[in-house]
């Protein structure tokens, strides 16, 4: 028999602010120290009054307007009540009935709502078999999204996840470090007969404890495959609760699955409701900054560079202002030299290997210097960063320096040999690439009187190539080329060296 799977998530990111939820206590995920963030507030002493935090509040409304939600006018906050190790007040302050977003899409997936919550602290569990408890984490703002069930496989549950960790990013909410435990992921997974797709949907389980992308893809994928063998063997899925088990694989039972009503939710006494204005809500939007699906497209359309260099792009902040900063100058440059940029250039013309097919600027044909630029920026200057070990940041270079190099290319002042050796000293050590060119002796010539001489002893020496290349062997005059490269060190022009070779052997 045929099954799908129905899946919604449930996503908790611990939200960017200097303090605490409902305290002044500091607010920092990379605390070593235990129990040093920590007040009688979000320790829950008897007899402490909470204080919502306002940036917490924005964040989550602008993650709802970012992602085409209603922005609830009112809202509240609740208790819900349960009894764990990690709570120390005995109930948490989350949302209920009135959270303060509601609706909303990402990737086709609809959200249910987003709401506002306090962090419980962390248990951490020694060789000793002792549980320790940790309060730093305990009262952080925790940002809880819950997705309709518009999910039915694996790969398309980790990229919603991914795409949301994005947007969270590029609104500056959430560093979303699901490493760090800022972004946590549950699935609710069910599955049915593919047949009859009407009928009622399975039996719910949850599955915790998913830590990565690559687990929420694996967790799925086993939960499914799980659920699968119990109903063939006749038995019936049981609600609850699974947590995953990275290093072997599966899922295991934690826990029966509680409903709402075992939380025993009730409004929250200690602060009161809170109410938004139309007004209110316009301001926050006019904050929404480009957001990366925004960003693919306008890539897309301005840059006309692959779907590949796009999404690194998109997920690279810094990584993206590099490059707009390096295409920024190229284009004034283009500008100033007269020649027109299309706003969408076709592919490059890449040689086996990668290597782009160099012409001259300026000469019969124009080459697409942005093109050159996304070669160079990806094979290359990626290439260095990720062996290196560095962050965009961190490097050296900077985008007009980057630009400078590029525009050396296109003009043929450098061959492409030459100017992988360039970026590589400018990322190791920095330096404007005119004066690295300069102290190596890189320089490429471009100037035919000056390659004659040598073009004229290659001719000389190679009777049987150009009685082959006279003969309609195109071949031959590639390899004369290279001769001539050779003979120059590698500093000939071969676009330049092609044309000399094609005159003089025309009049041989």
């Amino acid at each position: 028999m045929e099954y799908q799977a129905t899946i919604g998530m449930e996503v908790h990111a611990e939200l960017r602010t200097k303090t605490k939820m409902f305290c002044a206590s500091k607010n920092d995920p990379d605390e070593k120290h235990p129990n040093i963030n920590i007040c009688p507030v979000c320790a829950g002493h008897p007899g402490t009054l909470p204080t919502a935090n306002e940036d917490a509040i924005k964040h989550v409304q602008r993650v709802g307007l970012a992602l085409g939600a209603n922005v609830q006018k009112f809202s509240r906050f609740d208790r819900k009540n349960y009894f764990y190790p990690d709570l120390p007040k005995g109930y948490q302050i989350s949302q209920y009935q009135h959270p303060l977003v509601f609706g909303g899409e990402l990737n086709g997936i609809h959200i249910t709502r987003v709401h506002l919550e306090e962090d419980t602290a962390r248990l951490i569990h020694n060789d000793k078999n002792d549980t320790l408890v940790d309060f730093n984490r305990a009262g952080v703002p925790l940002m809880e999204l819950v997705t309709e069930p518009d999910l039915h496989d694996a790969v398309s549950a980790r990229k919603f996840c991914e795409e949301l960790q994005l947007v969270l990013r590029y609104l500056g909410a959430s560093d979303a470090d699901m490493e760090k435990g800022q972004m946590r992921c549950e699935a609710n997974i069910s599955i049915s007969l593919l047949s009859n797709p009407v009928a009622k949907l399975g039996t719910k389980v949850e599955v915790k404890n998913l830590n990565s992308f690559r687990a929420v893809e694996e967790a799925i994928e086993y939960e499914t495959e799980r659920q699968k063998k119990v109903l063939e063997k006749g038995e019936e899925v049981m609600q609850e609760t699974r947590g995953w088990d990275e290093n072997k694989k599966h899922t295991f039972s934690q826990r029966k699955k509680e409903s709402a009503h075992d939380y025993r939710y009730f409004p929250e006494p200690d602060l009161p409701p809170m109410e938004f204005s139309d007004e209110y809500i316009e301001v926050l939007k006019a904050t929404i900054p480009e957001l990366p699906a925004q960003k693919r497209a306008r890539f897309r359309g301005e840059y006309g560079i692959s779907e590949q260099l796009v999404e690194t792009l998109v997920r690279g902040k810094n990584l993206a202002s590099f490059w707009e900063k390096m295409v920024s100058e190229l284009r004034g440059w283009i500008s100033e030299k007269g020649v027109t940029h299309p706003p969408n250039p076709p592919s490059l013309n890449l040689r086996e290997g990668g290597e782009i097919e160099t012409k001259s600027l300026f000469g019969g044909r124009v080459i697409e210097a942005m093109k050159i630029a996304a070669n160079y920026f990806t094979s290359d200057l990626l290439g260095l960063i990720k062996e290196k070990e560095i962050l965009i940041s961190e490097i050296l270079i900077k985008p007009e320096e980057f630009a400078e190099l590029i525009k050396m290319i296109v003009q043929g002042e450098i061959s492409s040999r030459a100017a992988k050796d360039v970026l590589r000293h400018m990322v190791e050590k920095g330096g404007d690439p005119s004066t690295i060119v300069q102290d190596k002796g890189l320089g490429q010539l471009s100037d035919e009187k000056s390659l004659e001489e040598s073009a004229r002893k290659i001719i000389s020496q190679n009777p049987n190539a150009i009685s082959d290349y006279k003969k309609g062997k195109t071949n031959a005059l590639q390899f004369l080329v290279g001769q001539v490269m050779k003979e120059t060190k590698g500093a000939g022009n071969p676009e330049v060296i092609k044309t000399l070779l094609t005159r003089l052997i025309g009049g041989v």
